[in-house]
């Protein structure tokens, strides 16, 4: 992670990660696919509260409490 900030100024680094503390340390901007479609871009906050994300990722709202 550390080479790519060294690397990155003056140029678009494109990483294919799923781990997410990894993304959420490195990345500006992510893009999320699924089935091979977008289905949602931003900020890893914006990533994180998004509710498509959340229902094919983690199968439910992640807002929603767990009985």
């Amino acid at each position: 992670g550390e080479l790519l900030k060294k690397i990155a100024p003056g140029r678009i680094i494109v990483v294919i990660e799923h781990d997410m503390e990894f993304v959420r340390q490195y990345a500006d901007f992510v893009t999320v696919l699924h089935a091979g479609r977008l289905l949602a871009e931003g900020s890893i906050s914006e990533i994180q509260a998004n509710t498509q994300v959340q229902e094919v990722y983690l199968g439910r709202n992640a807002s929603e409490e767990v009985a």
